[in-house]
């Protein structure tokens, strides 16, 4: 049989499964949990700093709570959850729609 692209098949399946490949790795980069996770010890960090030193009209306005360091931390364990999370439980990759092939393209 003839070939009327100028691929064989075995060139078409290669580059579906490189096509697929790539489209698991954008899913496990762009993953929620990663962003949320990566903001969150971000943010954390930047918070518990500036609750380290607390001044004393920052406590008065707290009621004598150091509301930023609790809450880095707070924000440093959420953080640190969030991507413990992704870390035990990656994103499985797609699986191939085995229907696709079966089935002729709409128009």
């Amino acid at each position: 049989m003839p070939e009327t692209s100028g691929h064989s098949e075995r060139d078409v399946q290669r580059e579906v499964a490189e096509l697929q490949a790539k489209s698991a790795t954008a899913a496990r980069i762009f993953d929620l949990r990663r962003i949320i996770g990566g903001l969150f010890v971000l943010y954390g960090v930047i918070v518990t700093i500036a609750g380290i030193n607390p001044s004393d009209a920052t406590l008065d306005k707290a009621e004598g709570v150091n509301i930023n360091l609790w809450t880095g931390l707070g924000m440093l364990l959420l953080g640190v959850f969030f991507l413990v999370w992704l870390k035990l439980r990656p994103t499985p990759p797609p699986v191939p729609d085995a229907d696709a092939e079966d089935k002729p393209a709409a128009d």
